[in-house]
């Protein structure tokens, strides 16, 4: 057994004790009242590196929410890993569904109940202890290695773009690898190897300067719900083809060998439509569902309101009416030209009779794709395959996770996502959990693969 590995054997009670620390802090990010303990998270976290061996360990203020860094750089002629992940958490509301208090861990069924379990204190975590077991039980890493851990990823990481950008030679790295995601299964691996990018808008849709009686005024002036409701369905075909001008134009299709990839992976229509409880899968034609889901663009309302919205009758004709939309996005869509494409079908489409608006959110994303060349992608296939002993699959998801595409630009180091929790874990939902077998593989799969991105 390698000394490592003995190390993590030996310590493997002291190193759950100091995760369910970790788990019993409520660094809630996106409330106000619990930024006090999101920095105390952020202080944990710069011990715990110092107490692992790091060096250089930093709480870097970004104007929000503090980041961490810590570094040990003393494999002169070995590439540089910058390994990212997050300390803050998702509110737990509602409280009531929790089988147990949310910030104190409970292990039940081989489980830690907690929230940020696996996302992602779960995962980060363990790099941690992988990188002190190497450094204690060998007396050196086998590359250089930097961390990079925020308290801010669960609003979106609104300082993290101008910090990367103001820190990337402290930043500075051949590869990064992120702790923030998921297997397919509990005994099944997957890489992620993409990410759709992000775009939000509002519809403002206004008739008269004032609600007014429908009786007097109904079939005289513009109803604005009526009017966006046209205007909404003027953009998706009733097959759910996007219909917005030159939306697709910038798609990258899938390669025959992305497709293969994709059809290798076990997917069953009913009983994903099942377990959403849906009456079935939906969506553009010509594509299956994981396409769909995950390298083809979307345009999606995320709410619609305007009137009278309580019990009963009101006879009301409303003088405003505004929907909500999102767009994931796939390479090579840029955020910025598809709120143009929108803001034009929105001009072109306009109903008369009322003035409509669209207004842009901050916070869009690129998209992000692994290049399927990459050696350190290989590296993980094999590191993934030795611990599960099963070939991982090579996943996308349909989310968004902008600091890669941050990475990329400002460091100009791709990114691999090797992360150990499950995405059956109940992220952002009550009840989350982490299993404590893959506990124990992710520190063993993290210690590998820096071994072997360090080409040992």
């Amino acid at each position: 057994m390698a000394s490592w590995q003995q190390y993590l054997q030996d310590n493997r009670a002291r190193f759950l004790n100091d995760y369910l620390d970790l788990l019993r802090i409520p660094s809630i990010s996106a409330l106000p009242e619990h930024a006090g303990d999101v920095r105390r998270a952020a202080e944990w976290v710069a011990r715990r590196l110092e107490a692992a061996g790091l060096e250089d360990v930093r709480v870097m203020e970004t104007g929000g929410h503090p980041v961490v860094y810590g570094e040990w750089i003393h494999a002169p002629g070995k590439p540089t890993v910058l390994i990212y992940g997050h300390f803050d958490v998702q509110p737990v509301d509602p409280l009531d569904l929790w089988s147990s208090p949310p910030f104190e861990p409970a292990i039940r069924d081989g489980r830690v109940y907690a929230r940020g379990a696996s996302d992602n204190k779960g995962n980060f975590v363990l790099a941690i202890f992988a990188v002190e077991a190497l450094l204690r039980g060998e007396g050196r890493l086998p590359l250089n290695v930097k961390f990079l851990l925020e308290g801010q990823e669960e609003i979106g990481s609104p300082q993290l773009p101008a910090f990367i950008a103001e820190h990337k030679d402290l930043l500075a790295c051949d590869l990064v690898i992120s702790t923030d995601g998921a297997n397919w299964g509990e005994d099944q691996p997957s890489v992620s190897v993409g990410t759709r990018g992000l775009c939000a808008l509002q519809i403002d849709v206004r008739g008269a300067d004032s609600d007014l009686h429908s009786g007097l005024y109904g079939g005289t002036i513009q109803n604005p719900i009526h009017g966006l409701g046209r205007l909404l369905d003027s953009m998706r075909g009733p097959d759910g083809k996007i219909l917005v001008d030159g939306f697709y134009d910038s798609v990258t299709p899938l390669s025959p060998e992305e497709k293969e990839n994709l059809a290798r992976i076990p997917f069953d229509e009913g009983t994903y439509a099942r377990s959403l409880g849906a009456p079935g899968t939906f969506g553009e034609p010509g594509f299956t569902t994981l396409e769909r889901a995950w390298a083809r663009p979307t345009l999606e309302i995320n709410g619609i309101w305007g009137g009278f919205q309580g019990e009963g009758p009101k006879t009301v004709l409303p003088n405003e009416a505004h929907a909500k939309i999102s767009c994931r996005l796939v390479p090579d869509q840029d955020p910025e030209e598809i709120i143009e494409r929108i803001r034009g079908h929105v001009e072109r489409n306009a109903p008369p009779g009322v003035q409509v608006t669209v207004r842009a959110f901050p916070g869009s994303a690129r998209p992000y794709v692994v290049p399927r060349d990459l050696p350190a992608l290989r590296a993980a296939q094999e590191v993934l395959s030795e611990v599960y002993g099963k070939e991982p699959y090579f996943v996308r998801t349909g989310g968004t996770v902008p600091v890669l595409a941050l990475f990329l630009t400002h460091l100009g180091a791709h990114t691999i996502t090797v992360a150990f929790g499950v995405e059956d874990e109940r992220f952002h939902a009550p009840d989350e959990f982490f299993r404590l077998k893959n506990f124990d593989r992710g520190q063993r799969g993290y210690a590998r693969l820096l071994d072997r991105l360090g080409g040992e």
